[in-house]
């Protein structure tokens, strides 16, 4: 029998006391947290209606950072769990040897930074910012409990979903689908005296539909709807208001409809364009999430994924200089529902909104507690990892363009020659994401306010900061969507986050085929 989320219940207290009797055992530590969490999901997948894959299980991890030594340093254990490890007597041996193991690589850390530092001078000890200590409770919410949800449920949806967007239309080659559905559940206990337990449910649905008009080229479609909710996600409540059902035959028609477009050219200059808050979702994480998350800023990401146009060195960056338009404004708020959604980060710190830009002007980063020292910022708790086994790294929450006030209808009708571009597909970003390339999955000619022609296989092109100071126009229709897949770190953590925005008007360059 897999265990379930409340085996925590049991072992709450105790790992609490065992981190802190054996932490200040240790010669010359300073800090030690850890992280306990279990998942439990069901899940089942379809293709053309007919059965692919069901699962119902569970993951449980947890991991432990010290930051030991007479140069400060850090130094972390984590691994995976299996049923019999969820035991007091064998969970107090995992911990007491997890931080054993952290403490000795801490202090090998320290040593080899000491010897380093007549080399380097910009090798410091590790600080950590000052955050608030707090001990809570924090319930899953739901209306819809996933727990209770048969197995046989989520795949007898699945399976009708994938059959009946098949069914829809002769020119329908293949359609499948994915549910999923839980709760995560992760303690978090610190040294200073921290003892957080908080569970996060989760409800998404996938939807994969290619279609061919005649001797035209298969137009193809990948999207989902989710939250950090219930079966009530399903079932309609989500950003789409939408089922699964609608949602997914909806996109059937929309992928059918394209399959007989045009398929769209490059422009030779500037143009201007709509964007819709879908492909404003994407734009919104690639040139602003990214590029705002601190250890991108300190370029400890730059081997592996590049670094910010926002942030060259403490004396050449954008901090509280322009770099959009006055009618732009972005966040980053994991108080708020979505994929980004939390009440404490992985190392406790309270959440809050985070305005990241306020009326065109860069006002401060995300990060964690570390990076909130180096930089000399107030820490904002965006500290997150994939599993309780990895370790926290920066990563945006729900980061979203903020809305404005005029209508979108208005702003489309106001154009006399330009191209609204709707629901985002791939990007393609520079190394410190200063110029991007993103498609989407529609794209409609304006002339004289009026949609008068629909392309397919094409997007937009710019340099970030002339495109977000050329926008003149931001809409009413804010809205914050799932990105299920965002990789980031070393090793890849793959993470959900929330992003979003309303619709935008500003000038670009047409990315054809």
């Amino acid at each position: 029998m897999q265990p379930r989320i409340e085996t925590l219940d049991k072992l709450k207290a105790h790992v609490f006391k065992t981190l802190s009797a054996h932490y200040q055992s240790l010669d010359n530590c300073k800090y030690a947290d850890l992280r306990l969490g279990i998942s439990e999901f069901k899940s089942a997948s379809s293709e053309n209606g007919q059965s692919k894959d069901v699962t119902d299980d569970y993951d449980a991890s947890f991991s432990v950072r010290v930051i030991a030594g007479e140069m400060s340093s850090w130094g972390f254990y984590g691994q995976s769990l299996g049923r019999n490890d969820l035991k007091i007597k064998k969970i107090t041996s995992l911990i007491i040897t997890a931080i054993n193991t952290a403490y000795e690589r801490a202090i090998a850390n320290a040593k080899k930074k000491s010897e380093f530092k007549k080399k380097a001078d910009s090798l410091t000890e590790v600080r950590l910012a000052k955050i608030k200590v707090c001990q809570d409770t924090v319930p899953a919410d739901f209306e819809i409990d996933p727990q209770k949800i048969p197995l046989h449920k989520v795949l007898k949806t699945s399976m009708d979903v994938s059959r009946q967007m098949k069914e829809l239309d002769p020119s329908v080659l293949y359609t499948a689908t994915g549910i999923r559905t839980g709760i995560t559940r992760e303690l978090f206990c610190s040294s200073e005296g921290a003892n957080i337990d908080q569970s996060l449910p989760l409800t998404q649905g996938v939807v994969y539909v290619s279609a061919q008009n005649g001797e035209s080229s298969p137009e193809v479609c990948y999207d989902y709807i989710g939250d950090l909710r219930g079966w009530e996600i399903i079932e309609g409540k989500n950003c789409y208001n939408l089922s699964f059902l609608d949602f997914a035959l909806e996109r059937t028609k929309e992928t059918i409809e394209l399959s007989d477009a045009e398929f769209l050219k490059t422009s030779k200059g500037e143009v201007v364009v709509v964007t819709d808050p879908h492909f404003n979702t994407l734009l919104v994480h690639e040139i602003v999430g990214h590029p705002t998350e601190s250890d991108r800023i300190l370029k400890m990401e730059t081997a592996y994924a590049g670094r910010s146009w926002l942030y060259k060195s403490r004396d050449e960056n954008q901090l509280e200089n322009r770099i959009a338009s006055p009618l732009v404004n972005a966040f980053s708020d994991p108080t708020v529902m979505g994929y980004g959604y939390y009440k404490y980060d992985a190392e406790g710190t309270p959440a809050r909104r985070i305005d990241v830009i306020k009326d065109g002007i860069l006002k401060t980063f995300l990060n964690g507690r570390e990076n909130a020292a180096i930089l000399g910022h107030e820490p904002n708790g965006s500290m997150r990892a994939t599993t309780s086994a990895m370790v926290p790294i920066v990563r945006m929450t729900n980061t979203a363009f903020g809305p404005g006030k005029k209508n979108p209808k208005s702003i489309i009708k106001e154009v006399k020659d330009g191209y609204y571009i709707v629901s985002h597909r791939i990007p393609s970003i520079s190394e410190s994401r200063e110029n991007f390339r993103i498609s989407a999955k529609k794209v409609y000619k304006i002339e004289n306010g009026k949609l008068v022609k629909l392309y397919r296989g094409g997007g937009i092109m710019a340099n970030s900061k002339e495109f977000l100071m050329s926008v003149d126009a931001v809409g009413n229709d804010f809205k914050m969507f799932p990105i299920p897949n965002c990789g980031k770190g070393q090793p890849m953590q793959i993470m959900r986050v929330g992003n979003g925005g309303p619709t935008l008007r500003g000038k670009a360059r047409l990315a054809g085929c």
